[in-house]
């Protein structure tokens, strides 16, 4: 089963009303630097490509970047990565990224998936599972679940 593109993603997390931080996937510097202009610095650079799936792992991501001596530098890196097909320009924001699936076992049905996000999904393999539909109470529980809540949910 293929993954959403972009686009298709960021239609169902509004659909669902999750929210999400002002995105834009640019193709030049020009429209990139017009782009963060609009959005607001700081912002954050991330590599666009379907083929790339862990941007973190090879500099593909350039975070808290406050002016624009700072974006032309980071949009000048992120452009000469092999593959790269556009670059995501987004508000910087105080958080915590979070990784969500779904894949169709064939055993089970749709099967969620929840987990720290960036290289923490990888490395820590820190992810809880459940068989779709869930409820509210089903998703906090995968929530508190990860080995990650201990530390981040203290934090908050």
């Amino acid at each position: 089963m293929p993954l959403l593109g972009f686009q298709e993603t960021k239609n169902l997390l509004l659909q669902y009303k999750i929210p999400i931080c002002q995105t834009e996937i640019v193709k030049s510097e020009k429209e990139a630097a017009t782009r963060a202009k609009k959005i607001g610095y700081p912002v954050v650079l991330k590599i666009f490509s379907p083929k790339i799936l862990h941007r973190s792992a090879i500099g593909g991501v350039k975070v808290g970047i406050k002016n624009e001596p700072e974006f032309k530098k980071a949009y000048s890196t992120l452009s000469r990565i092999k593959g790269v097909e556009g670059i995501l320009v987004q508000k910087m924001i105080l958080g915590r990224e979070v990784a969500l699936g779904i894949k169709r076992d064939p055993q089970f049905g749709p099967v969620l998936m929840f987990g720290l996000g960036g290289i923490f999904v990888e490395v820590l393999k820190d992810v809880s599972f459940r068989v779709c539909p869930i409820s509210e109470k089903e998703a906090l529980e995968m929530i508190k679940g990860i080995k990650g809540y201990k530390i981040e949910g203290k934090n908050r």
